[in-house]
């Protein structure tokens, strides 16, 4: 062993460990259980609502603390659903490789990836992930840096050319020294930006947000005057006073939709996992629902990451069977195939050629551009770039080769006349054939690219590779505008990048940091951008994204930083996910307009009772009963049916559209029974108080039948249920939720305002119809 190949002591190594240059772990982290529990538990929705079971405790009416039970369930869901993920991601994340082959003190010995040193001397042979930035000091090898460039091509490196961290060997056997360690190392630095936790983009959760933003602000005003008004001016009993206040406060936060939504995605999510798609985020499934431009890295999307064959061509006058004979000797002599020998391996796989056993083998070098053997009928041939094999004679096949092109490598086979003790051609090549090969392309890609189109997303292709292979490779599997592309070396600045990325589809040659620009020139846009990739090299354009795709089979880095994960690192999962967000969110736009009713009809109703001089008429028990079968059980129903509609229009918006009606009409029949009851029948509290709460059901009810046209044998299920369920609660239970038995006068009374109010629902709803048509036609 040469003395440049040494190694370090055991003193070096003690000294490097002092002083900190150790391959300390640097790669990205998921969030610790306890800090996913934190999270989820400490939030002001949850904060307000244990504020207001404590005022219900103080009074002792501990029925009425039933509501809680719905902000508990919320929060396990959201503390199960990202353990999961948590606990997925990190089985994923578990390094390939965790030691490598180190010399010290002149012995090889294996040690954990963590425990290497700087300056250390380290052994890569094929299929070796290189551990830390290094320098090769002996030995040759070809690296695949695909992951950290996007560049497929292998880059043949030998004494003094540096192995980037993160890079695979694919043939050859260098020893090479570590120069760069941990938080130093080139991935390590790629994926810096990428520890950060991105902030979910997600029109859902921003529009709940909005609305519970805007409740903690007017909730506890309104509510203290709400009190002050009952307890210190009518002089209403302080335990009954402060019931009816919660009960206001209480129906003004949509609690039960934010359960909703955590439920309907978790049931996305599991649904997703059972075709082998990891959800990391559950917000990301609306998000790319919402997707109106698709980036996809060539590499790992488009194609599977292998080579292939694609023809084999003799030149006029040349014998097929011995072209085929001689492509796959060459491939067989070589005993450390590299991707191009493996794809004529796998081309003559099962077939009748003969191959012949090899005396001698010329290994392919970067000097040469070709290998070549000699066989043992005496034969010799070489296989590699036309131009360097044949020299100045090159041009009278080059026509052919050129044809042959396309988005493929081309590799010429000639026949020689041996080798000398150098390893040099003896005699002047003589032409045989061509063999053709490229990326593999994904067999379900084109299908994939195809559904895509039809749904109106546009597509760009993002590849480190020679822009004329991307164009290609695009071409076939039917990306639009894929005959014109852009070698992106030529877009030096922010402005050329932006003017590209709106006129053209294809982009080769693109570094890691162009590729979050052409994210960001396109969100800049106003378009919702998803982002596909496995590399290191794509972690900065995944975390930039509106919603990330990574594959299983990427970096550790690209499936942190992914809001997605194909499990098989199949593309042609992304209809499944799309379609999957396109039943959670249209069902969840439906369902969420019950909830909004009560909110409206709650926050109203506050204003409306600290100015009029009667008491609050419900109590939380009664908002349970009415969120419970008017609300609760019909949106976990709808929510959860089967829609492959296309999304339109803006979340909020769309479901105000719906409640409205109900609200307006909640809102005036509340007020009739009031002043009717009040000021006509002379009835007291309890029997007006059960008036608004089963003429809020009622309301409910209209808007339930109006939801679920056209019926279907579950939704005429779902109605019988909320009508037997509240007469029930009404009835039987009628103990429980404070409903006093009817009254002729009270029967009369309800008959007539909920004639009343289902003539103004009909009117106010196909109002509302009509403008939010119009609307979503100015929108397209």
């Amino acid at each position: 062993m040469s003395e440049e190949r040494l190694g370090l002591t055991a003193e070096d190594v003690a000294l490097r460990v002092a002083e900190g240059a150790v391959n300390v772990d640097a790669g990205v982290k998921t969030r610790s259980v306890r800090q996913i529990v934190v999270e989820n538990v400490c939030t002001l929705f949850n904060l307000i609502n244990v504020v207001l079971a404590l005022f219900v405790l103080i009074t002792g009416s501990y029925k009425n603390m039933l509501f809680m039970g719905v902000i508990v369930c919320n929060t396990l869901i959201g503390i199960v659903q990202e353990v999961r993920s948590k606990k997925t991601t990190d089985a994923l994340s578990i390094v390939a490789s965790s030691k490598a082959t180190v010399l010290r003190d002149g012995v090889r010995v294996e040690l954990p990836l963590d425990q290497l040193v700087r300056d250390d001397v380290i052994e890569l042979g094929r299929g070796d992930q290189v551990p830390a930035d290094a320098v090769v000091v002996s030995g040759a090898c070809d690296a695949n840096e695909s992951l950290l460039t996007g560049e497929s091509k292998l880059v043949k490196k030998t004494v003094g050319d540096e192995l980037m961290s993160g890079s695979f060997v694919n043939a050859g056997v260098a020893w090479a020294r570590v120069v760069h360690v941990g938080a130093e190392n080139y991935a390590a630095k790629i994926s810096a930006e990428a520890k950060r936790r991105k902030a979910v983009n997600s029109e859902i959760m921003n529009s709940l947000n909005g609305i519970i933003r805007f409740v903690s602000f007017v909730i506890f005003p309104l509510g203290a005057l709400l009190f002050a008004r009952e307890h210190l001016l009518s002089g209403t009993e302080f335990n009954s006073a402060v019931l009816s206040t919660v009960s206001a406060l209480v129906g003004m936060i949509p609690e039960g939709l934010i359960l909703l939504t955590s439920t309907v995605l978790a049931v996305a999510v599991v649904r997703l996992s059972k075709s082998r798609v990891l959800v990391q985020q559950l917000y990301c499934i609306e998000t790319l629902a919402r997707v109106d431009t698709l980036c996809l890295d060539k590499t790992g999307t488009i194609t599977t990451g292998k080579m292939e064959v694609v023809a084999v061509e003799c030149v006029p006058g040349a014998d097929e069977a011995e072209a085929d004979a001689a492509f796959a000797s060459l491939a067989r002599a070589d005993e450390d195939p590299n991707d191009t020998a493996l794809a004529i391996l796998d081309h003559y796989a099962g077939s009748a050629v003969k191959s012949y056993a090899s005396t001698r083998a010329i290994p392919f070098s970067s000097d040469k551009k070709w290998s070549g053997a000699t066989f043992a009928d005496g034969r010799s041939y070489v296989m590699g770039a036309g131009q360097f094999v044949l020299g100045d004679a090159f041009s009278q096949v080059e026509a052919q080769q050129n044809a042959l092109a396309g988005d493929a490598r081309v590799l010429l086979l000639a026949r020689v006349d041996g080798f000398d003790d150098e390893g040099a051609i003896l005699g002047s090549p003589v032409a045989i054939g061509f063999v053709a090969i490229h990326d593999q392309i994904r067999a379900t890609a084109a299908q994939t690219i195809g559904y895509f189109k039809e749904q109106g997303v546009d597509l760009k292709v993002l590849s480190g590779d020679d822009p004329r292979t991307v164009s290609g490779i695009a071409r076939k599997v039917g990306v639009p505008r894929a005959d014109e592309y852009v070698d992106a070396a030529s877009l030096t600045d922010d402005a050329s990048i932006a003017a590209a990325i709106e006129r053209y589809s294809v982009f080769g040659r693109v570094k890691p940091e162009q590729k979050k620009a052409f994210v960001l020139a396109l969100q800049e846009r106003g378009h919702v951008v998803a982002m596909t990739g496995d590399g290191v090299n794509d972690t900065l354009a995944l975390k930039q994204s509106d919603c990330s795709v990574a594959m299983a089979a990427g970096s550790d880095a690209a499936r942190n930083v992914a809001q997605l994960v194909l499990v098989d690192n199949d593309f042609a999962a992304m209809p499944k996910v799309v379609a999957e967000g396109r039943r959670s969110i249209n069902n969840l736009q439906r369902s969420a307009s019950l909830f909004l009713v009560k909110t409206l009809l709650s926050m109203t109703l506050a204003v409306l009772f600290i100015l009029l001089p009667w008491q609050y008429p419900f109590q939380p028990i009664q908002m349970t009963l009415i969120s419970a079968f008017t609300i609760g059980i019909p949106s976990f129903v709808l929510a959860l049916e089967p829609n492959k509609d296309r999304i339109r229009g803006r979340f909020l918006e769309n479901v105000i559209v719906r409640s409205v009606p109900s609200a307006v009409c909640a809102v005036l029949s509340v007020l009739a029974a009031n002043v009717a009851g009040y000021g006509l029948l002379h009835i007291g509290y309890t029997q007006v108080s059960t008036l608004c709460v089963l003429l809020t059901a009622w309301v409910g009810m209209l808007l339930i039948v109006k939801l679920s046209v056209p019926f279907t044998p579950l939704r005429a299920a779902l109605l019988a249920v909320v009508v037997g369920g509240t007469t029930l609660g009404a009835t039987l239970f009628s103990g429980l939720f404070g409903i006093e038995p009817f009254t002729f006068e009270m029967a009369v009374l309800f008959a007539i305002v909920a004639a009343s109010a289902t003539a103004l629902f009909r009117v106010l709803y196909a109002a509302m119809d009509v403008w939010h048509a119009e609307r979503l036609a100015e929108t397209v």
